[in-house]
């Protein structure tokens, strides 16, 4: 009889924790699938300012309300930016942009850091009105679009 209950202390044992096993596997798995949803499945990714491009890109803050992420690059800053950009251009594709050897890319990416910037960031050096006007002045040539980002940038990295 001593040995029947020891057994079945073993079994119920091991039972329990199988069932604690299980449930960590359960609550890990869960835990990797909504790491997934917050983030893009990117093995490696650099954190840089809360103001940078890549911040933005990132999506690790909400936007500011008045520039949803599905806002269009043309329609925040108007029809010089259409004549230059994809009509379809998004801000969180104009953030992540690559090109930085391209004057109006590098352009339109920090113009956007700094227009969220604007929006979310109390004490950033330049007004939302002022970025929007500032940009469509630089479309005017590769010059004037290297040299505005490359205020924007400064600004862009200088915040926090």
């Amino acid at each position: 009889m001593g040995v029947q209950v020891e057994r079945l202390e073993y079994m119920m044992m091991s039972v329990v924790l199988l069932l604690l096993l299980f449930s960590l596997v359960l609550f890990s798995d869960s835990q990797i699938a909504a790491a997934q949803e917050q983030r893009p499945g990117f093995l490696y990714t650099r954190t840089r300012g809360r103001c940078t491009p890549q911040f933005w890109s990132g999506r690790r803050e909400e936007w500011p309300r008045m520039v949803p992420e599905t806002s269009t690059v043309w329609k925040v800053f108007g029809s010089r930016a259409y004549e230059r950009y994809r009509w379809d251009l998004t801000l969180v594709e104009a953030t992540a942009r690559n090109d930085e050897e391209n004057p109006f890319g590098r352009l339109v990416k920090e113009g956007s850091a700094a227009l969220l910037n604007s929006y979310a960031r109390e004490g950033y050096p330049y007004r939302p009105w002022q970025v929007k006007t500032l940009l469509i002045q630089a479309l005017v040539s590769e010059a004037a679009a290297t040299s505005q980002a490359k205020r924007f940038s400064l600004a862009n990295h200088a915040c926090s």
